[in-house]
């Protein structure tokens, strides 16, 4: 497992520290750190407590939450674009953001609908909280940690139900325009190289269908939850777009996963 420092030490550091949460394969913070090992950019890892209260880092960067780009002096980053942007000053190459403008367009709508609030990992996150929040019998730690989760990401029963519908429509277009782009010669999502979009997709695919133990070990608890089994999403998987997954991993992105 990977080294890591406190937050209290991070704090009066140069150079890019990245909060994370040990141990936890969120997709958030492995699209972040799959961008910073696509361009070489060196960085400490810093500690992020799952569902603790996070005081320190409450106050270095307004709020608790992994991952986290903190560059010399400047104000932590905690959205993903924010950190996309930031990778891209400090490394250029290779470029994750379209130089065209309408592919960069692109790019960051389907990234949003991947990695934004009502995206792809907001939705999954939904699913994940609503068994325990609408059970009233459901284990009372289940229940506290659920809560707590659920108010960062607007959990109500409504958006939950409706939670598999909106994977699936982002699974579908996904997988639409992976097929366009094969269709015209490209192996990449947008474009004809790789862009931070391969990242998030293959990233975030975690949710739904998780890599294998060897490849990515993680707490068994959190592979139960993230192999998804609702028989709408797993209809809108294609699977050209798990297919594209393991391409961009084993191309491009580290293996094992160091969590």
């Amino acid at each position: 497992m990977a080294n890591y420092i406190e937050v209290d030490d991070a704090i009066g550091m140069s150079g890019l520290r990245v909060v994370l949460t040990p141990g936890v394969p969120g997709p958030w913070s492995e699209a972040a750190k799959g961008i910073l090992h696509v361009k070489k950019i060196p960085y400490v890892k810093v500690r992020q407590e799952l569902g603790g209260a996070n005081l320190p880092l409450q106050r270095w960067s307004a709020q608790t939450t992994a991952p986290v780009f903190a560059y010399n002096d400047e104000r932590p980053r905690s959205l993903w674009s924010d950190q996309l942007f930031l990778a891209e000053r400090l490394e250029p190459n290779p470029p994750l953001i379209p130089a065209n403008l309408k592919d960069r367009a692109l790019m960051f709508g389907f990234a949003n609908e991947i990695c934004g609030e009502t995206g792809l990992g907001w939705a999954r996150r939904l699913m994940l909280l609503h068994p325990a929040l609408s059970n009233p019998n459901a284990p009372e730690a289940a229940r506290k940690f659920s809560a707590h989760m659920g108010n960062k990401y607007g959990y109500n029963h409504a958006a939950a139900e409706a939670a598999p519908a909106r994977t699936a429509e982002i699974l579908t277009a996904l997988a639409e325009q992976l097929a366009s782009q094969h269709a015209a010669g490209s192996r990449f999502l947008i474009g004809g190289q790789l862009s931070a979009l391969d990242i998030y997709w293959s990233t975030f695919a975690a949710l739904i269908d998780p890599l294998p133990d060897n490849l990515c070990p993680m707490p068994a608890n959190f592979r139960r939850m993230y192999q998804c089994e609702d028989p709408v999403i797993r209809a809108a998987l294609a699977p050209q777009l798990l297919a594209h997954r393991d391409f961009i991993y084993h191309e491009y992105l580290e293996l094992p996963v160091d969590l």
